[in-house]
């Protein structure tokens, strides 16, 4: 709502008409807090108990998950509160609780960068504790000093596409934007390209992927070009020039066993380390002189195994420059 406000504003600046992207009975203002003429809360149009719920159930979220069928660019902000939206649901089933939420959720002001930069920080927090807390949100969140290094190493620039096959909470892409964004003062040329032809991923998970989503909105990438789906499922002999990118940047889930033989099949060096095969993958998709970032497991330099060998092999063979960065702890 505030987004809608901040482009209206900018568009009678200019003298041009603006389109909302919500009709007005599902924006903020006018269903969660309406106000009188004066300013005041509408206790009239305000709703509260079974009717709010009702409201949200039933109206809201079915309008807002109409957006990922309606909407002509796949790209598009409309698009991605529609994916979003598809994925959860709303768990207040009190709808005095859920008015209170409403209420403490509008003392949240996100109008000026930094409010914005708050509220993207705060995201982030929550996903942080939720590792901690052993809750299923921390397996998705990668430390930031340790990505930080990682694209300082990397140094991506400004028309180069950058590429993240197992997104996660979009830690790298968040990163890479932010480095990107003030590494110089942009043309408008510049940032549209940083916003719309720049950063590109895939997640399996629907948590991970409606984190990461918003994580990216939250931190001023409007619209995202994620895609949920499982990375390898794709076989990767099929990937053509047109498809690579120019960086990779990654922390791929580790382990074995999540992923069926017929996924196997899709890469030349088999194993059910699925780590490996994400590395695979990272190798076929990347353009030539093209630069990777990823977080391995630590012992792959030292396995015997068939797989860790010949993938060490082949990353010797068909790599420039080939670090491994070993960090205290693994």
């Amino acid at each position: 709502d505030d987004m809608e406000n901040e482009r209206a504003l900018d568009a009678q600046i200019t003298g041009k008409a603006y389109q909302p992207v919500f009709e007005a009975q599902y924006r903020w203002s006018e269903w969660a807090v309406p106000k009188t003429a004066e300013g005041r809360p509408d206790l009239d149009r305000t709703l509260i108990g079974n009717d709010l719920v009702d409201f949200v159930n039933n109206s809201l979220m079915v309008y807002l998950r109409g957006f990922a069928e309606t909407a002509t660019n796949p790209n598009s902000i409309e698009a991605k509160i529609g994916q979003i939206f598809t994925e959860v649901r709303n768990k207040f089933g009190n709808g005095y609780m859920l008015r209170e939420a409403v209420e403490l959720i509008d003392g949240l002001k996100f109008g000026t960068q930094n409010q914005k930069s708050e509220l993207s920080d705060l995201y982030e927090t929550r996903i942080k504790n939720m590792g901690n807390a052993g809750r299923n949100g921390g397996q998705y969140y990668t430390p930031r000093p340790l990505i930080k290094s990682i694209i300082q190493v990397i140094n991506p620039k400004i028309g180069e596409t950058i590429y993240d096959g197992a997104v996660g909470s979009a830690g790298f892409l968040i990163e890479a934007y932010d480095y990107m964004s003030k590494s110089k003062s942009l043309t408008t040329s510049e940032l549209k390209t940083l916003q719309n032809k720049t950063f590109y991923g895939i997640e399996k998970i629907s948590l991970a992927y409606v984190i990461g989503l918003m994580n990216m909105i939250l931190h001023g990438i409007e619209s995202p070009n994620i895609i949920r789906k499982n990375t390898l499922e794709d076989n990767i002999q099929e990937i053509q020039n047109k498809d690579r990118v120019d960086v990779i940047l990654a922390n791929p889930p580790f382990g074995g066993k999540t992923e069926k033989k017929h996924i196997q099949e899709n890469f030349p060096i088999r194993t059910s380390e699925t780590s490996y095969l994400f590395l695979q993958h990272f190798i076929k998709k990347l353009k030539v002189g093209g630069r990777c970032g990823v977080v391995i497991k630590n012992t792959f330099l030292s396995n015997t195994d068939n797989a860790s060998v010949g993938l060490r092999k082949q990353l010797l063979e068909e790599c420039n420059l080939f670090a491994i960065l070993d960090l205290p702890g693994g």
